[in-house]
């Protein structure tokens, strides 16, 4: 059936701020809709809260609406604009699914002749109801654990005597399996089951046998309206039942699957998707299988993109949500191209000739005292994935993108060596189970009680063996003494040049170009092309290699390389892959190839339709370096990457590689604290007074100076990282030794802390010569909580007209000091009506993308020109829309982790924010979050 040509106008609902178990996948999910239906001549208005995705972004929707998730604002959108005629609620993440189903028991969507599409309401209530689910799963012959739903205490109790222990807790209607758990006996069991029917908004909960240690897998089916159904990908968890998909080490295509339970599962899987109902789409489908007799149980089914669509997504290259937009409106699968050959069908199952491992990224430190052990409840904040010829290169990949000091699985002298330590980290799971599995079998653990212990497919387990045994035999030779076949092997097997360097004892810049490179040992880069090269890709995605043929051919145009923001963590999220996004925009508008090196599969920077070039890579030196030798482009763009593509910047000017914009000189200036506040002095710019230390005896000698309270601020770091208030000597003490052992070496700036001080932040465009400032924001909670963490209102709300003279005057005052080529971000803190600088950032900040969407400017656009020297800030026609207050609304993940003190201080803990407008000061909204701005605070 062709497209549906009565569908003139779709609303698309987003799923909001960033929270764990739902974040940037699903803005990529909505991006790609939008675009897909915009292809077809539809019309799209979308509506989302959060300011920091390139999602809510005019180039994505003809009408883009940053009002809260509510059925009150749909009604609005539909109130003024009465032509639409359909509603996609698929994209947007069990929020978005919510508020539809809101909006359908209210009436609303009959109310306004406003159709859902994408989507049938009764497969959502089979799938999200277990009771339903189960009693479906049975009638289909799909086997799935015993168990029953509870509405009340007494009731599962009943179930749990019934049943009996171990037992599996799942709440209805939840996210990232918030409140659910595993549990051993009924000691643990009346707590765990009150914690679940607290959780589900309908209060119950499905109670079933434990199927703990078995194999998890999922598929991702696409569906069309007449029954046409395609597998785009099969999914292996590394980690067995109990830890959450969205927790665990993830591979595709499925590794240690025999073909025959393959068939069988996807035989399920299709009567699953046939069996609830009726609709075209995407749906992801989870499975257990029993490592003994490889039984089949379904576990659950979601009927609409997920998180794993987006990693399906990118690992075959198939765009699911972009096919699935299209199937909403009527389109078959035979009737759609394949997006990477454009000249062969969607109506195919991709083939895959290499290996993806996802991997989470966490960010426990941030929450002092929560829970760190992995299970039915997701905690990552973001994900890495690693592209290989082999499970041991994409596994070593995944593990250099990581950012956490690691330079692959091990070979880097950081393995832990306590055995009672590793025998429990083997068997409670936590973000460094996999490491330590590395550090069991070099010290001599069995391979039995490894795999007692964790449960984990004896085939993953061995090929982490091997690497340890290819350690060895590399720590045996010198650099002048290892030959080309064992370096070829260990290249294969994705072994950074640091790795190497460490098992020789030389260093990386030796292994590089005194060995491999006159070995020949090089790197090749290879097309991602959803048919393992059957067919010719026309779409320019790639990932790189050891081998033979070269398959990114190098084109003579101009050349930019915009270095991605790696995986999303608390301090650095969506909002620098939206300025990376609108560089590589703004640098295509400008005639130049655009290159695009990132890791993370959530995001819209990777999707390979967005950069003329994209590389799918670490965003990790040897890996940027070999891209950059390959393509030659005329200079690399840091600035939009956040503190990952910055950290890059010293390899790059020590190579010589032209960094665009502002010099590396400038932005390491900006970061050394003691360097930059000398040039804030020597400019006659306050600041508060401050020292410089790098022990505890410097620490207790410069606050006899300085005075009480004093904030302890370490050099280098991403979102407050270490940052403490401290009010004695004792307290002093005791930091400075804790972020001595965290951050080695790290020069400690000691500031004299303004109490009760306002804080403020301006940032502004800087061509060298003119400064243009595009925001003041002024916060709404006292200096001393993060500024990611606070209320920031634009703009500012009552800061008098000699304190804004005062920042504005400082702001160009310090950009020019800087040379500053592009953006920069400066904090304030203002007491008495003087204004001092706290820091400053010659980079694309987390305000940005908030400022572009508030005022209604692309200013990231700009700015990017201003970078790559093609425009001068004199040469735009600044006309931001000024209209009330936008209100920036950090949004927290707390209930992840129940047992955190939830304090504000100087470091960063929220994972998201949301827009909120008002026309003025009375506003109840403002009024409330004013009158509670001193209520977190701490040190």
């Amino acid at each position: 059936m062709p497209k549906d040509s009565s569908i003139k106008h779709v609303l698309i609902i987003g799923s909001g701020p960033i929270i764990i178990g739902q974040a940037c996948e699903f803005d990529y999910a909505g991006s790609q809709a939008a675009r897909s239906l915009r292809e077809e001549g539809i019309k799209v208005t979308l509506i989302n809260s959060n300011p920091a995705t390139i999602m809510t972004d005019p180039v994505t929707a003809d009408n883009v609406y940053l009002l809260p998730l509510e059925k009150k604002s749909i009604v609005q959108i539909l109130k003024e604009h009465p032509d639409i005629d359909c509603v996609l609620p698929t994209m947007g993440g069990q929020t978005a699914l919510n508020l539809a189903i809101d909006c359908d028991k209210a009436g609303i969507w009959q109310k306004f002749g406003t159709k859902m599409i994408g989507v049938d309401i009764d497969a959502i209530e089979t799938a999200e109801n277990r009771e339903k689910f189960k009693a479906l799963m049975e009638k289909l012959n799909v086997d799935v654990c015993i168990g029953r739903t509870a509405t009340s205490f007494l009731q599962g109790k009943e179930i749990a005597q019934e049943i009996g222990f171990p037992l599996v807790i799942r709440p209805s209607y939840t996210l990232g399996g918030t409140g659910g758990g595993f549990v051993d006996g009924p000691d643990s069991f009346e707590k765990a089951l009150s914690a679940g029917l607290q959780a589900s908004p309908t209060h119950e909960v499905l109670i079933e046998q434990s199927i703990m240690g078995w194999k998890e897998y999922e598929l991702e089916v696409l569906r069309d309206n007449i029954g046409n159904m395609v597998v785009i990908c099969s999914i292996e968890n590394f980690d067995p039942m109990g830890v959450h998909t969205g927790d665990s080490i993830t591979v595709a295509p499925a590794m240690t699957l025999p073909d025959t339970v393959y068939q069988e599962m996807r035989n399920k899987a299709i009567r699953m998707m046939n069996g609830i109902g009726n609709f075209a789409g995407g749906c992801n489908v989870q499975f257990a299988v029993s490592p003994d007799n490889q039984t089949i149980i379904g576990v659950e089914i979601n009927p609409r993109v997920s998180r794993s669509s987006a990693l399906a997504s990118k690992a075959t290259g198939y765009p699911i949500a972009k096919v699935a937009a299209k199937l909403s409106i009527g389109y078959n699968l035979d009737e759609l191209k394949n997006s990477i050959t454009g000249n062969t069908s969607a109506f195919f199952e991709p083939a895959i000739d290499y290996v993806i491992v996802k991997i989470p990224r966490w960010n426990f430190d941030k929450f002092k005292g929560s829970d760190r052990k992995l299970g039915l409840s997701m905690k990552a904040v973001g994900e890495v994935m690693g592209i290989g010829r082999n499970f041991q290169e994409a596994l070593q990949k995944a593990c250099q993108s990581l950012e956490i000091k690691r330079n692959g699985l091990g070979a880097d002298g950081k393995e832990l060596k306590n055995q009672d330590e590793i025998l429990y980290s083997l068997a409670n799971p936590s973000w460094n189970r996999l490491f330590h599995i590395y550090d069991a079998f070099k010290l001599g653990i069995s391979f039995r009680t490894i795999q007692d212990l964790t449960k984990i497919d004896k085939w993953f387990l061995k090929q982490i063996e091997e690497l340890v045994h290819l350690d060895i035999t590399i720590g045996k030779e010198t650099l002048q003494t290892i030959d080309a076949e064992l370096m070829k092997k260990a290249k294969h097997k994705g072994y950074a040049d640091r790795q190497i360097a460490h098992l020789l004892g030389c260093l990386e810049s030796e292994v590089f170009n005194k060995r491999r490179d006159e070995m020949g040992i090089r790197r090749v880069f290879k097309l991602v092309d959803t048919c393992a090269a059957e067919f010719e890709a026309q779409t320019p995605y790639f990932y790189s290699s050891f081998g033979e043929e070269n398959e990114s051919e190098v084109s003579d145009k101009k050349k930019v390389v915009v270095l991605g923001s790696g995986p999303n963590r608390v301090g650095q999220g969506i909002e620098f892959d939206y300025s990376c996004v609108h560089g590589v925009l703004a640098a295509k508008e400008c005639g130049y190839e655009t290159i695009m090196i990132n890791c993370n599969p959530e995001t819209v920077s990777t999707d390979f339709d967005i950069a003329d070039k994209l590389y799918f890579e670490p965003v990790f030196w040897e890996h940027i370096y070999e891209i950059i030798l390959h393509e030659n482009p005329i200079g690399v763009i840091v600035q939009l990457g956040g503190q990952t593509a910055l950290k890059l910047a010293e390899k790059l000017d020590k190579y010589n590689i032209p960094i665009l914009g502002t010099s590396f000189r400038a932005l390491d200036l900006a970061e050394d604290r003691g360097q930059f506040s000398s040039l804030l002095k020597e400019n006659g710019v306050p600041y508060p007074e401050f020292g410089t230390i790098h022990s505890t005896d410097e620490a207790l000698e410069l606050c006899k100076t300085l005075g009480f309270p004093l904030l302890v601020r370490p050099s280098y770091v991403l979102g407050g990282q270490g940052m403490k208030i401290v009010i004695n000597e004792k307290e002093l003490e005791q930091h400075v030794v804790n972020v001595l052992r965290d951050i080695p070496n790290n020069e400690i700036l000691l500031d004299h802390f303004l109490e009760g001080a306002i804080e403020a932040e301006a940032d502004a465009i800087c061509d060298g010569e003119n400064v243009y400032i595009i925001g003041i924001m002024q916060h709404i909670e006292p200096a001393g909580i993060h500024s990611g963490d606070s209320y920031a209102v634009l703009p500012p709300y009552n800061l008098g007209d000699l304190v804004i003279r005062q920042i504005e005057t400082f702001t160009e005052k310090i950009a020019l000091a800087l040379e500053t080529k592009g953006l920069i971000n400066i904090q304030f803190a203002i007491k008495n009506d003087k204004v001092y600088v706290i820091e400053a950032n010659p980079r694309a900040s987390r305000t940005v993308p908030f400022i572009c969407k508030a005022y209604r400017e692309p200013y990231v656009n700009y700015a990017t020109k201003v970078m790559l020297g093609e425009r001068k800030v004199t040469d735009f026609n600044f006309a931001p829309f000024k209209k009330g207050y936008a209100i920036k609304e950090p949004v927290f993940s707390f209930h992840k982790f129940p047992n955190v003190n939830k304090e504000l201080g100087p470091e960063m803990k929220s994972t998201g924010e949301a827009i909120y407008f008002i026309d003025d000061l009375m506003d109840d909204y403002f009024l409330k979050i004013y009158a509670e701005r001193n209520l977190y605070l701490s040190r």
